[in-house]
């Protein structure tokens, strides 16, 4: 296993690339190194012979809890930059011929469940949770959510995710046809074991056909919505209830926007 700063990196026998997401102190949430580290291996894996299949998880009891708005002056740290890193690891996943699995193991908000939500294959565990909180803190959602998550389970459910922050538990999100599969929490590692077997000695040319074509028919509409979500944002970002939101964050209270 080789380890990137906060990205574990572990290519198998099999051909099954493990990216781990290694911040357990901040449930894994995504710093500019950790976004940059992991959009470098999904990339570099579509070019890598030796990679059958992509594996994206997280260390200790968290997948991630999103980007790293952690501190006092969260609000002038983070920018348009951290969009467009998370952008970049939306189109590696879904851009990647390989078979990408998130193996979800326990809390994926924010861009961490955007990141889960691109892939290919969602192995849940049940007390796991999806949650789009951007609305908690006065931004949309990113990542392109507002189109995965609609394509997954329409536009009803979709805005309940994302205007109310409503997180979904493992079990829930597969029965709404959020994820992919769901096991118990004792049960997941051998579940994730079992996908990744099944997908690392099939064809790789048929899988990478198939991933393309079901990507080109159902998510036609994700790259618009990244730039969408990137303009929006972009301009959210800006405002006084986005500070406002992130303070409270940091402080732990409930924010008082102002729609300004």
């Amino acid at each position: 296993m080789l380890e990137t700063g906060d990205l574990l990196v572990d290519l198998r026998p099999d051909g099954a690339l493990w990216l781990t997401l290694n911040r357990p102190e901040v449930l894994n949430a995504f710093s500019p190194e950790l976004s940059v580290a992991l959009a470098e291996r999904l990339e570099d894996a579509g070019a890598n012979d030796e990679v059958r299949v992509v594996v994206i998880t997280g260390t200790g009891t968290s997948f991630s809890a999103g980007a790293d708005i952690s501190g006092a002056d969260a609000h002038e740290r983070f920018d348009v930059r951290a969009l467009d890193a998370a952008n970049r690891i939306i189109r590696a996943v879904t851009g990647c011929p390989k078979p990408v699995v998130a193996a979800v193991n326990g809390v994926a908000a924010g861009v961490g469940c955007s990141t889960a939500l691109a892939a290919d294959l969602v192995v849940a565990a049940e007390s796991a949770t999806f949650l789009l909180a951007f609305a908690r803190i006065g931004l949309m959602p990113d990542g392109g959510t507002s189109a995965t998550v609609a394509a997954a389970i329409g536009r009803a459910r979709a805005m309940r995710m994302a205007l109310l922050a409503e997180p979904l538990t493992g079990r829930e999100a597969h029965e709404a046809g959020l994820v992919s599969h769901v096991a118990a929490d004792e049960e997941l590692p051998g579940l994730v074991d079992k996908i990744v077997g099944r997908l690392a000695t099939g064809a790789p040319l048929a899988q990478a056909a198939t991933k393309k074509a079901v990507n080109a028919a159902t998510l036609d509409q994700l790259e618009p919505a990244l730039e969408r979500e990137r303009t929006g944002q972009a301009i959210l970002l800006r405002t006084a209830d986005v500070a406002e939101g992130m303070r409270a964050f940091g402080e732990g209270r409930r924010p008082e926007f102002r729609g300004e």
